[in-house]
């Protein structure tokens, strides 16, 4: 049992302590009258019932309450994140039904669309496969961000990924792979704890390269708040040259140099030992993405009803827990009512 206090606690201890001291004293001092003839004042049954009828009227001013649950109080749904890398390495052309270019000697033939041509694809038809969820974008690079916040404007989603690109060459600081936990873990735990009735899936799309020294940290912790998913790799291990990017769109923007070789273009390889990894971490497939296939096996199994069976659609509420309080109170004034009415009839017939 708790108090929702409707009256602030502050004014019922202000006001309800001096007359319950009142009480509590009279109280006192009537009992010590006890068997004196003619002692004046009200006996001290009375002032006992008063003291009874203040905590009463206070405890009823705090409002008690109980907890209960309500089955199925919680709106069900869908709630689905898309991480998605935007490192420079994204930019990678190895991905895709492109016609097999040869760059130079040495250099493999790749196909000349970038990984991140295939995380445009994937978002966009995940979207499509999911109708009627809520959606939510977190990108990363250099640093890590909400790009689109929960919402049901699927448009708005296919919007932002037709439109992502890399980040800036010149402002790239290293690529890690959990760059984005932090972000993505608030904001799973904020959707958690305001819909707890909804399924929430999370796609992590990603090369898994990362060039930054720090060991990454792990996606167990947020395990918990995920139902479903898929972490999405894209890339070879055999590796592509990226196009620089600026800020502009231009197709024809320069290789980012070797830093061992400035002669010849940097290779990104795509690393699917640590996708795998992040995969079972967070408690979902590892799917290699090589090509715009399909994607809704990827959501096929997501059963809602099912998800929602193990009661986090039962929402927990409280009740107030007022009326036998009330219905005690009621009785101590009416026994005071009776009380006062006999000591004016008493009084009037003395008279």
């Amino acid at each position: 049992m708790s108090a929702r206090a409707v009256v602030p606690v502050v004014v019922v201890l202000l006001t309800a302590l001096p007359v319950l001291a009142l009480c509590v004293g009279q109280a006192l001092r009537a009992s010590g009258r006890r068997g004196a003839p003619g002692a004046p004042g009200a006996p001290a049954g009375t002032w006992w019932r008063r003291t009874a009828l203040v905590v009463v009227l206070a405890v009823v001013a705090l409002t008690p309450t109980v907890a209960a649950t309500q089955s199925g109080g919680a709106r069900v749904g869908v709630q689905v994140w898309f991480v998605v890398d935007r490192t420079g390495s994204m930019a990678a052309e190895d991905w895709g039904p492109g016609d097999p270019v040869v760059r130079g000697p040495g250099l493999p033939a790749v196909p000349a669309v970038q990984r991140l041509d295939g995380v445009r694809h994937d978002v966009v038809q995940l979207t499509r496969d999911v109708p009627g969820a809520f959606y939510s974008v977190v990108a990363f690079a250099d640093e890590a961000g909400t790009q689109l916040p929960l919402t049901d404007d699927a448009t708005a989603v296919r919007s932002w990924a037709q439109t992502v690109t890399q980040e800036v060459t010149a402002g790239s600081a290293g690529t890690r792979r959990d760059r984005a936990l932090e972000v993505l873990q608030r904001s799973l735990q904020d959707a958690q704890d305001r819909d707890p009735g909804m399924v929430r899936l999370v796609f992590y799309l990603s090369d898994g390269e990362q060039t930054a020294d720090e060991e990454p940290g792990s996606f167990t912790a947020i395990a918990p708040l995920v139902d479903g998913g898929a972490v999405l790799g894209y890339g070879t291990a055999a590796g592509a040259p990226m196009r620089q990017h600026d800020g502009s769109l231009d197709p024809d923007a320069p290789y980012i140099p070797d830093p061992q070789d400035p002669s010849r273009p940097a290779l990104s390889h795509a690393d699917e030992a640590a996708l795998r990894e992040v995969a079972a971490e967070l408690g979902v497939p590892y799917v290699h993405r090589d090509g715009p296939t399909p994607t809704a096996d990827l959501v096929a199994d997501v059963d809602v009803a099912a998800i929602a069976a193990d009661g986090r659609a039962d929402l927990s509420t409280h009740r107030d827990l007022v009326w036998p309080f009330a219905l005690v109170a009621g009785v101590l004034l009416a026994a005071e009512a009776w009380a006062w009415t006999r000591s004016s009839s008493r009084l009037r017939g003395r008279r």
